[in-house]
């Protein structure tokens, strides 16, 4: 193995765990460093054994996550019966929670979601479901992208070996 090969597969090999600890934690942008972890493996061996198929089916994955995180959110906040305000305050929450450190992240969408309900002069209560029904979607959404991502090296691997 060339001295390049293996700096690519070390720095391929750390940007794919740290991608796929990015789709568990919102401080790192998971899916395009996982993906860019997974490309780098690739290039490692000029692109044999991993090809052009093989790399849009995982753009294609990565860009799933996306829909995944974003259909999950919506579905949890209008299942508990939140308003378009509800889900456009969870996203204004979790932008601003992001510069709060964990707390923010975990605590900001809810809180943006209950105060978008609460702007609507709903009650309380009826804030705070959409409030749980905003982090009952995060949840989900976080679990999908982990799958996929997870489904992302287990295809690259899979590939790779056969």
């Amino acid at each position: 193995m060339h001295d390049q090969s293996l700096i690519l597969w070390i720095i391929g090999a750390i940007l794919t765990f740290t991608g796929l600890a990015g789709l568990l934690l919102p401080i790192v942008p998971g899916t395009p460093v996982l993906f860019l972890g997974l490309l780098l493996g690739a290039w490692a061996e000029d692109f044999h054994h991993i090809g052009l198929w093989t790399l849009l089916i995982l753009a294609a994955m990565a860009a799933l996550t996306y829909m995944v995180e974003f259909l999950a959110s919506v579905v949890g906040v209008k299942k508990y019966g939140g308003s378009s305000r509800a889900m456009a305050g969870a996203a204004l929450g979790g932008i601003v929670g992001i510069f709060m450190g964990i707390p923010g992240i975990l605590f900001g969408p809810f809180i943006g979601a209950v105060l978008g309900e609460l702007s609507l002069q709903r009650s309380l209560d009826e804030a705070s479901r959409a409030g749980i029904g905003t982090v009952v979607g995060m949840a989900i959404g976080v679990a999908g992208k982990f799958a996929i991502g997870i489904a992302m090296i287990g295809l690259f691997v899979l590939v790779r070996l056969f």
